[in-house]
């Protein structure tokens, strides 16, 4: 992992240790298992079970290192503020134009799902709105070409 820092938020951080929880114990065990049959059938150096078993263990392991070094660097995102600016952990409604109001949850990039409304503050729009109050209106630049928002709400 990078030195930069990372941010989580509360729900996040734990959904990242329930993650580690699975692959440590559940995925780790059932891994272990599919191993030791691919070996009991003997030559490994054609035994496609054994050597796509060790592959995925390569990637499991990989994973639960991610994991475990992303959550010992973490900065947990206090949700509990008073600001009434965009930073990280806020939900932020912006309207473009005539287009129906939109909310993200501003969160670091190891949460980003814009797809679930969940923006990391690194993002194009994430950048733009940081530090912007209710009212603001916020000019972003995007590969689409520039976009025009209104900050409506900031809630925490």
């Amino acid at each position: 992992m990078s030195e930069r820092q990372h941010y989580l938020t509360p729900e996040g951080a734990q959904r990242l240790r329930e993650e580690l929880e699975f692959l440590k114990t559940t995925k780790r065990n059932e891994l272990a298992k599919r191993l030791r049959e691919a070996i009991q059938m003997g030559d490994l150096s054609e035994n496609a079970d054994y050597i796509a078993a060790k592959e995925e263990q390569g990637f499991l392991e990989g994973r639960i290192q991610e994991i475990e070094a992303l959550l010992r660097q973490a900065t947990i995102i206090d949700g509990n503020h008073t600001k009434d600016y965009v930073d990280l952990g806020a939900r932020v409604t912006i309207r473009e134009g005539s287009y129906p109001a939109e909310t993200y949850h501003i969160v670091g990039p190891a949460e980003a799902n814009p797809r679930k409304g969940k923006i990391s503050h690194e993002s194009p729009i994430g950048q733009a709105l940081m530090g912007h109050r209710v009212g603001d209106e916020v000019t972003v630049n995007t590969p689409g070409g520039e976009i025009v928002f209104k900050i409506e709400d900031v809630a925490y």
